[in-house]
């Protein structure tokens, strides 16, 4: 596996973590991706929840919690972090300041279509910005747009297709159609980084169920700079959330793995479960919104309040959450280390040439 650049940032091990939230992807899990080369990536979605340093203010609390998971990842490494910011979350502009503030690395930001954010930059922010896309469409409007209104390009554009865990940028038609698959999008949406090149190197990370070191070289045989990998590293010890969250993967089987309706507008991708089966029958309802931390979730007319339910599922209690994954978690047989998780990713690459 060759390094690549993301502007002047070296990325030893091609390979990005995925951000997973809520309270999955945090400062354990970031720091060991990063220790072994890799880009290691906090999930900034519910930090308030998780860091409630100052009751009934989450919004202040989500700035807190967010500068303490990157005191903490500084702590355990020196290696790339990265932050993943949900573009729908009603605090991204509070986010994207903090982590511009902070220095962080690299801003993963998908979720919705991040048209604004290099305006967060300033003559000497450091920060790097990579958009979360499951277009080629959707890529060219991003360069299209900040280059005339920023004069400022993608520093690297994740590619994101339908296998993957979470929420997903397409229609439930499109999830399992051949046009919309991630080996069909990756090669164009390089086509459209390719003709800024003259202008700026913009690499291209493919993302969505990608889970071997087969999967990897197939990908950066297309041309792809690097892969996005999530839910291997659920499944670790260092991974952040529970041990009861990192089991559900363990024990899932193939047909365990279906797609949900999300209250925020999008489909996405889960494990089957109680809580699930709960929420088709009627039996969950939200009694108030505590929080308003998704633009597009109207809460009235939600079946439950994702952000407990994803909170509640990474501490463990499953009668109360569900657990979102990609298409191959089920794939999981026990937990290891993130540096093993690397190991037997670099022998399989190695092994499929």
């Amino acid at each position: 596996m060759k390094p690549f650049f993301i502007g002047n940032i070296e990325i030893k091990l091609p390979i990005i973590q995925g951000g997973m939230g809520i309270g999955v992807s945090l400062s354990g899990l970031a720091s060991a991706v990063a220790n072994e080369g890799g880009i290691g990536v906090i999930s900034c979605a519910g930090l308030g929840l998780i860091h409630p340093k100052t009751p009934g203010d989450f919004w202040g609390n989500s700035i807190w919690g967010l500068k303490e998971e990157l005191r903490r990842a500084r702590e355990k490494t020196s290696g790339v972090i990265g932050v993943n910011i949900m573009v729908a979350l009603t605090n991204f502009s509070d986010m994207v300041r903090t982590c511009i503030a902070e220095k962080v690395d690299i801003i993963f930001a998908g979720a919705g279509l991040p048209l604004d954010l290099p305006s967060y930059l300033n003559p000497e922010s450091k920060t790097k910005l990579a958009p979360i896309i499951s277009s080629s469409r959707a890529a060219q409007l991003i360069c299209t747009k900040w280059k005339s209104r920023y004069n400022y390009l993608p520093d690297a554009i994740v590619v994101e297709g339908p296998k993957a865990g979470g929420h997903l940028g397409f229609k439930r038609e499109e999830i399992n159609d051949d046009h919309f698959a991630l080996e069909q999008i990756v090669p164009e949406v390089i086509k459209v980084a390719d003709s800024y090149k003259d202008e700026k190197q913009i690499p291209v990370i493919a993302a969505g169920g990608i889970y071997s070191g087969m999967d990897i070289r197939r990908f950066l045989n297309m041309g792809a700079a690097g892969v996005q990998m999530g839910s291997i590293f659920v499944t670790t010890e260092e991974c952040d959330a529970s041990i009861v969250f990192k089991n559900t993967y363990i024990k899932a089987k193939e047909q365990d793995m279906r797609i949900i309706q999300s209250p925020v507008g999008m489909p996405g991708r889960a494990i089957d479960g109680a809580f699930i089966r709960d929420v088709e029958t009627g039996a969950r309802r939200p009694k108030a919104c505590p929080f308003h931390c998704i633009k597009t979730c109207d809460y009235s007319k939600a079946p439950y309040c994702i952000s407990q339910a994803l909170y509640q599922a990474a501490k463990g209690n499953l009668g109360k959450g569900f657990v979102f994954a990609g298409l191959n978690a089920y794939l999981a047989e026990k937990i290891n280390s993130v540096k093993e998780v690397i190991m037997k990713l670099k022998t399989d690459f190695s092994a499929s040439n």
